[in-house]
């Protein structure tokens, strides 16, 4: 390349121009619908690339850190957070946009987002949180991550949230696929509670399947926890090797492992084989979602969207064993009686933090007390409710502990 056209590059807009040749059907940075709130673009990035870049420099991203993904943060250094899992969803997810020539960086930045709304210790808090917020506006912790992006983010003069791309907040919204049948309108009985003042503001095109990106990101959700729950679960001591090598697909693998290194160790075998499943599962995937884009002819991304079925997906076989994997872990790992007991303790310690704040507004910190006067929270349940719930939901399994402590403890330290 020139020196001319070294500069003639450097001075045009980053949205024209991309790292790679995308395919018709991928999302492009200078089609992009564009933002909630308009705004100038940057000179040096795409848009797509300021979207990743103001997730990773989120507070709620940093949050994900000490954020349980099945192990409580003091449970041990080497097992996964919410952080560490986020992490290896984006490294998928932009393997496979590579390799199917669409964006990564939108690829990216679902993957990236796509958590953000979890609560403490995991799927645990999720469901002691929808428990509170029965019959006060529900709890969805995909619908938090739009909440956090479009409304709890408060970094910028102009507007709170991140002011995302259409593109990425679509990637959120539709990470489980379209919400709404075909031709059905947003309405509050079928939609989570922001989604739903989302769709106010802009047609995400819900009854739709996402974009082959925001699919991309979804699947290698899939492929990561699977994989790394295995590897968590095989440390913990909740299964062993042996009993991996019932199933067909983690078994062949174990065995040829075996076959070419005849002496490995255990912790050396573990890890070579979940190398080789995320592998096989992305090789998987790539096949049978080159497959069913030559079958659809895609030309645009919006054909993608138009699609009856979504075209990245796992091949039937690669589907069943990951479902046969799925209900392995369910019954060994996630009803563990070790997480049963942390389940007591979460069932006490988010239930008592919430009924607390809804009592007293006035114990809950200061900007969260104006947060809620603000919503009109002192005479509206349902309003206090859910500015106490992004409070529970953004805090970290040890914030959450340690609030717990300060205001049931009665016990204080007088050292």
């Amino acid at each position: 390349m020139t020196q001319n056209a070294v500069k003639s590059l450097a001075d045009s807009p980053a949205y024209n121009y991309c790292a790679l040749p995308l395919a018709v059907y991928a999302c492009r940075p200078d089609q992009s619908r564009g933002r909630l709130i308009e705004e100038p673009e940057s000179k040096y990035r795409t848009p797509f690339q300021r979207d990743r870049d103001r997730i990773i420099h989120s507070t709620a991203f940093r949050r994900l850190k000490s954020k349980t993904q099945v192990f409580v943060y003091h449970e041990g250094d080497h097992y996964r957070t919410r952080l560490s899992h986020t992490i290896e969803v984006a490294q998928i997810a932009r393997s496979l946009a590579r390799a199917l020539l669409v964006n990564e960086d939108l690829a990216e930045a679902g993957a990236l987002a796509h958590d953000l709304g979890h609560t403490p210790f995991a799927h645990m808090g999720e469901e002691a949180l929808q428990k509170c917020m029965d019959h006060l506006g529900g709890f969805d912790h995909n619908d938090q991550s739009l909440r956090i992006l479009t409304t709890l983010e408060r970094k910028y003069p102009k507007w709170n949230g991140l002011n995302l791309t259409w593109e990425t907040l679509e990637a959120v919204a539709k990470h489980n696929g379209p919400k709404l049948r075909k031709n059905q309108k947003p309405d509050r009985s079928v939609l989570p509670a922001e989604l739903y003042d989302l769709a106010q503001r802009v047609d995400l095109k819900l009854d739709q399947q996402a974009s082959v990106e925001a699919q991309i990101a979804a699947l290698a959700d899939d492929i990561a926890y699977n994989n790394h729950d295995v590897e968590d679960g095989i440390r913990a001591g909740f299964f062993t090797i042996d009993e991996l090598c019932a199933m067909p697909l983690l078994g062949e693998s174990i065995a040829e492992i075996r076959k070419t290194y005849p002496d490995i160790a255990d912790d050396i075998l573990i890890s070579e084989m979940i190398r080789d499943m995320i592998g096989r599962m992305v090789q998987d995937v790539l096949g049978e979602t080159r497959a069913r884009l030559q079958a659809l002819n895609p030309q645009s991304a919006d054909d993608v969207r138009a699609a009856a079925k979504p075209v990245v997906a796992f091949s039937p076989s690669m589907k069943k064993s990951v479902d046969e994997l799925r209900s392995f872990l369910f019954a060994r790992m996630y009803r563990h009686y070790t997480l049963e007991r942390i389940w007591i303790k979460v069932e006490k310690i988010i239930p008592d933090l919430f009924h607390a704040f809804m009592r007293k507004h006035t114990i809950l910190p200061d900007h969260w007390q104006r947060r809620v006067e603000a919503a009109g929270g002192l005479t509206n349940d349902q309003a206090r409710a859910r500015i106490i719930c992004d409070y529970i939901a953004g805090m970290t399994d040890r914030y959450a502990i340690r609030e717990h402590e300060k205001i049931f403890d009665l016990y204080w330290d007088l050292k």
